[in-house]
């Protein structure tokens, strides 16, 4: 064996031994752990073995650089869809999509059966404007297989000049034929949160992904809510469709409107990677009714606020189930230009129930629906008569049909949407009503006379 690959197999060794000297130094006493973690020479030989025949023999000459990361990329995506090895432009990307720009589609993917699948498209986006959904898979780029690519192939051919465009031939569930799609690429710059009153007195925040200052925007939409509608009666945060994003951002939020306890946990192998976050004491809300949208776009970070908020019984989750995404990935890295990102640890909420693979299951489900109007059944009132009287409170009926029209737009457009305000409406409703309700025991309470015993 030459110096070369005597060489390689003792900076193999260094790599896999990291892990036997952590648990060396963590537990010296323990020899079943030490003899579980010892190195596999003969394995070690086999690598060394097939590095040099692909060096000697391959077709045409790779150098040894390019073996040595295809390695290390083969080791990391042989693990879990959500591992991976980090090259120069990947690291790159990472660092930059935390700040919330970044070019490309708009899409957050994944890997299935070998093919690209849509978590979701971001807000707004290219992606998201030409149809692309949640659940699609993508089966051809520019008319090129996806079977066969890396997650990090099919990215980078995805990405591309602003301007540019790509085709994209996908497969939908309930389709029978594949949909062509062209998408013209752009810089994407995601805004993180948005808010909007829906009726007097409710008011809807979207977060489209957890960026760095998603937590602060949050905050500032919030009290922009309280301030416009004075009191703000009930609140939809809307997590359809979030990918996910930094996790300190998602904790940040649940702590925002959640006044104690713990927001979420991580369980790993390693003592570093067991985290527990809890809520420090104020209610930002005010105890404001909330009902949280999710579907089986919202992933991570966003499945961690939905499961803070359920446990804790402070919010109503409404829609359908979310992605199933309870793993934490670490990036460690190897030098200024290369790391590694590697799946560490479990997500799992207050009452210790696992994300992974599961995901969170909605209080109330709802499914998204396109809603039509059925032809002549449009409603005649007593304000639609020729010579009606008018009202003595002096109302105008326009304002009440213009109500209307906005509340038969909105369930047209998002039947989600329009059932959580109907929810919010109900729990304010109860909300009222139980202020004056008495039960049959305080009714009896008030009824005796007090009495006592001698």
């Amino acid at each position: 064996m030459n110096k070369q690959l005597l060489s390689l197999l003792w900076a193999g060794s260094l790599i896999f031994a990291v892990p036997a000297i952590a648990q060396d130094t963590a537990d010296t006493e323990n020899t079943e752990q030490t003899t579980e973690t010892k190195l596999p020479l003969d394995e070690l030989r086999a690598f060394a073995d097939v590095f040099n025949h692909i060096r000697l023999s391959y077709v045409e000459e790779v150098d040894d650089k390019t073996l040595l990361e295809n390695a290390i990329r083969g080791m990391l995506n042989g693990l879990d869809p959500h591992s991976s090895y980090l090259d120069k432009k990947s690291y790159n990307d990472l660092q930059v999509s935390s700040t919330g720009e970044f070019g490309g589609l708009g899409l957050e993917v994944g890997m299935e059966n070998g093919f690209i699948k849509v978590i979701t498209p971001i807000d707004d986006t290219p992606a998201d404007k030409a149809g692309i959904e949640s659940g699609d898979l993508i089966i051809k780029l520019d008319g090129k297989a996806v079977k066969g690519m890396s997650l990090n192939q099919a990215v980078n051919t995805m990405r591309g000049k602003r301007g540019s465009d790509i085709d994209v031939t996908l497969v939908r569930e309930g389709v029978r034929q594949p949909i062509e799609i062209t998408v013209v690429r752009d810089t994407i710059r995601v805004v993180s949160v948005r808010s909007k009153t829906l009726e007097p007195g409710y008011g809807y925040i979207r977060i489209a992904q957890f960026q760095e200052k998603t937590a602060n925007e949050f905050r500032k939409e919030l009290v922009k809510l309280q301030q416009s509608d004075k009191t703000l009666k009930g609140l939809v945060i809307d997590l359809r469709n979030n990918p996910g994003g930094i996790l300190q951002s998602s904790v940040e939020i649940v702590d925002t409107i959640l006044e104690d306890g713990m927001v979420v946990y991580t369980e790993g192998r390693l003592d570093t990677s067991h985290f527990e976050y809890s809520a420090s004491p104020g209610d930002l809300s005010n105890g404001t009714p909330i009902v949280v949208l999710i579907n089986g776009g919202s992933a991570s970070a966003s499945e961690i606020v939905a499961g803070a908020l359920q446990d804790h019984h402070r919010a109503v989750i409404m829609g359908t189930d979310s992605f199933g995404k309870g793993s934490v990935q670490t990036v460690v890295p190897l030098s200024e230009k290369h790391a590694i990102k590697l799946t560490t640890a479990r997500y799992y909420t207050p009452k210790g129930r696992s994300i992974q693979a599961l995901g969170i299951v909605p209080d109330i489900t709802v499914d998204r629906a396109k809603i039509e109007a059925l032809p002549g059944r449009e409603r005649i009132t007593e304000a639609d008569l020729q010579g009606h009287l008018s009202s003595s409170n002096g109302s105008e009926n326009g304002s009440k049909k213009r109500e209307a029209k906005e509340k038969a737009d909105l369930f047209n457009r998002d039947n989600q949407l329009y059932e959580a305000l109907n929810l919010l409406k109900g729990l304010h409703i109860l909300s009222l009503n139980s202020t004056f309700q008495r039960t049959p025991e305080d009714a009896k309470t008030e009824s005796e006379p007090e009495t006592n015993t001698l």
